[in-house]
């Protein structure tokens, strides 16, 4: 995928999660009862509650209610029970989409996700249609500019896997998910703060889409994200703005 291209597709995506801000806290409450709820509510034991309660404290959760959801999912209080679904499917060209959800009706889930990608000219695949064309890493973006060869000695100092300089100037830190935390906080320990970081699934390749694909593409992703189940949508698209 060229650097420009995804340092602009990064950008883009953070644009149009900004304009979503009204759904941002349902989801990070999920992920805070599923990560307490199945590692525990210790902090210091549980690296996905942690990284869920940065999340939620980067999008200006008050303390109260992280602490609320930690206590319903750990049974300290009565609260909803959700579980974890993936589901697989292509997009416009043959692009590869996963989308991973977090429901108490996994029926009415299977229905909407069956309906938005039919609807908007994708479809729905199998548990591995796609899964297989995508790591489980932990990435991050630095804006272009940023010094590449300093945060390249912290990055693979502290364990990254990769290290890959944007034709624009931009920087993308890969690492193992199980390494995110690590080289996470040796980067800003060493005063780099990335513009994105995130344990993420990242396409092994991408498919190039333009025009009416590219804005096709775009209306499925969105007909996703907009579902009320959806936690994260993953795909291969690079869209051409």
């Amino acid at each position: 995928m060229a650097g420009h291209s995804k340092w602009a597709n990064i950008q883009h995506r953070k644009g149009r999660q900004d304009e979503k801000r009204g759904k941002v806290w349902t989801r990070l409450i999920r992920e805070i009862m599923v990560a307490a709820r199945t590692g525990g509510g210790d902090v210091t034991a549980n690296p996905r509650l942690r990284l869920a309660i940065d999340k939620a404290k980067a999008a200006n959760m008050p303390a109260d209610n992280i602490k609320r959801n930690i206590d319903k999912a750990t049974g300290n209080l009565e609260g909803v029970s959700y579980e974890e679904i993936r589901y697989e499917g292509y997009g416009i060209g043959g692009a590869a989409i996963i989308v991973d959800t977090m429901t108490d009706n996994r029926v009415r889930t299977v229905a909407e996700m069956r309906h938005a990608f039919a609807k908007n000219g994708g479809n729905l695949g199998t548990e591995g249609s796609v899964s297989f064309q995508f790591k489980h890493v932990g990435q991050f973006f630095f804006a272009p500019g940023a010094q590449e060869d300093k945060i390249m000695d912290v990055a693979l100092e502290a364990g990254a896997e990769d290290v890959i300089a944007g034709d624009d100037g931009s920087i993308e830190v890969i690492s193992a998910a199980a390494d995110f935390e690590a080289v996470k906080n040796a980067l800003e320990g060493a005063g780099f703060k990335p513009e994105v970081a995130e344990v993420t699934m990242r396409a092994d390749n991408s498919i190039a889409l333009a025009g009416e694909d590219a804005a096709k593409m775009q209306k499925l992703l969105d007909a996703l994200e907009d579902l009320d189940d959806t936690q994260d949508v993953y795909h291969n698209a690079e869209l051409d703005e």
